[in-house]
């Protein structure tokens, strides 16, 4: 099952530390996607994949935390609506 993983990096503060993390974590089997936000410093990660063994490699780059990890897709409760029909009589 397809997992977020949330990390923060304390270091990355410019293009070049977050293009170092980028290509640190493309090289692990099964990630799907990655997003880096500068501005606060998070690197979200998307796959199959292990997640400390991410971590140790990010912990190269700068200090790294762990923020969440949960489902990639958070599934929707399907609610049923029952329709009444009103009898006229």
């Amino acid at each position: 099952m397809a997992q977020k993983v949330i990390f923060k990096i304390m270091t990355m503060n410019d293009e070049k530390t977050k293009q170092k993390a980028i290509e640190a974590v493309a090289d692990f089997y099964g990630v799907d996607s990655i997003a880096a936000d500068l501005k606060e410093q998070k690197l979200t990660v998307i796959g199959e994949m292990d997640s400390i063994a991410i971590a140790k490699k990010l912990k190269k780059i700068g200090k790294v935390e762990i923020l969440t990890v949960g489902p990639a897709k958070e599934e929707k409760k399907e609610e049923k609506k029952e329709e009444k029909k009103d009898d006229k009589k």
